[in-house]
């Protein structure tokens, strides 16, 4: 079993909302240096206020992680063990840029898997995203489903992972895909590309309408940020888990109209719902298989979702009161 204690591990995205709940992770369990790079295109240098005023061993680059030569640098520089993915645009940028929303996910890939194969670090936990699935075709959605990306960011993923899971089959590099359903929790970005929690509790407690696309009956399986945080770390920890991709989430779907009707309840909204016309390509059914994530590397959420919604409701509400 692997020992994250005195590693020196890189974050890409560690400025993001999931990166920099696994940077505080990190830290917290004993890594040696934890170095971030991240262009701040949606990672926020508050997200990281925890991590700088509690830990000396922690290092940010503001950087691109797609630049070769930067990484190399940094690699090098920085005596990095191990590196975890999480750089990425959000999913809606695929409607204002759909080439770069495609093409961010696979050229950081190469990035790394080119430094991995030249030895400038040991291991790769990669992470990917259940929009590689598309809609169900049946479900729950196990680690077989098909691949039907809908969207360009879901398509650049789809790709990415296949990337990497060549280079495992062919050089034996020590790799690990996770596939994190919806992740929510507090940092999460609330302004422009929001997803749906942080947008709609930004938006009720500005007085404005929440916004519902489509029926509303599109469905989601929601994984609060520290379980997802921690998944990442027991893939590291579990060396079972190389050359594989896991699921990470709770097994249990909720509609988007469920959804937001909780978040009225918890702000007490009884307003209207602005409904808008459904977003295209989107994805109309998503709930993971966690049972691979269970068996392999002894992983199961410890948030069910109304202890994560409340707890990142709560943060939202101190955010803008």
């Amino acid at each position: 079993m692997a020992d994250i204690k005195g590693k020196n591990v890189l974050i890409t995205g560690g400025a993001g909302f999931i990166g920099s709940h696994l940077a505080d992770l990190l830290l917290e369990r004993g890594a040696g240096k934890v170095v971030i790079v991240d262009n701040y295109f949606l990672g926020k240098p508050e997200n990281n206020r925890f991590a700088q005023e509690n830990f000396e061993n922690f290092k940010i680059y503001r950087d691109d992680a797609r630049d070769f030569g930067t990484m190399q640098a940094i690699v090098a520089g920085e005596s990095i063990e191990v590196v975890f993915n999480l750089a990425t645009i959000a999913l809606n940028y695929s409607f204002f840029n759909p080439y770069t929303a495609y093409k961010v996910n696979v050229d950081i890939a190469e990035t790394l898997l080119r430094l991995l194969k030249d030895g400038a670090y040991q291991t790769l936990i990669h992470s990917s995203s259940s929009e590689a699935y598309g809609t169900a075709r049946y479900s729950p959605m196990d680690e077989a489903h098909p691949l039907n990306p809908t969207t360009p960011y879901a398509a650049g993923k789809a790709a990415a992972d296949l990337m990497i899971l060549s280079f495992y089959q062919v050089y034996g590099l020590d790799i690990s895909i996770l596939r994190p359903f919806n992740n929510y929790g507090p940092r999460q970005n609330d302004l422009a590309l929001a997803a749906i929690i942080p947008l709609t509790a930004r938006r009720i407690l500005n007085g404005e309408a929440p916004i519902l696309e489509g029926t509303g009956l599109q469905t989601r399986d929601f994984i609060f940020v520290k379980d997802t945080a921690r998944a990442f770390l027991t893939t590291y920890e579990r060396e079972a888990a190389r050359g594989e991709i896991i699921n990470v989430g709770s097994g249990r779907e909720i509609s988007m109209k469920d959804l937001v009707g909780a978040i009225a309840r918890y702000f007490d909204y009884s307003g209207p719902i602005d409904y808008r016309p459904a977003r295209p390509a989107d994805v109309q059914r998503l709930c993971a298989s966690a049972e691979l994530a269970k068996t392999l590397i002894g992983f199961e959420p410890e948030y069910d979702f109304e202890r994560g919604l409340k707890e990142t409701l709560d943060w939202y509400k101190e955010k803008y009161l």
